[in-house]
């Protein structure tokens, strides 16, 4: 399949199938590892995912979060 790149603001963006997508499991919100060997590129889903934190420790990280940037979360809401 030969694709070509299309202009995205002021970038460019590679549109790929859905199909193609679904086949691999990759959805809107899936973090992607982009590698290079300078001659080509390697598009696949990242390893390093939330998962990989337990859930006691993502609500210690969520908590201090919340705790310092409070002031910052109200003025957003605003």
């Amino acid at each position: 399949m030969i694709r070509t790149l299309t202009k995205f603001g002021d970038t460019y963006a590679l549109v790929i199938d859905e199909t193609i997508l679904d086949l691999l499991k990759i959805y809107p919100d899936t973090p992607l590892e982009i590698v290079t060997d300078g001659k080509s590129l390697v598009v696949s889903p990242s390893n390093g995912t939330c998962e990989d934190i337990d859930d006691d420790k993502f609500r210690e990280i969520l908590d201090d979060i919340n705790h310092r940037y409070a002031k910052v979360f109200q003025r957003l809401a605003e």
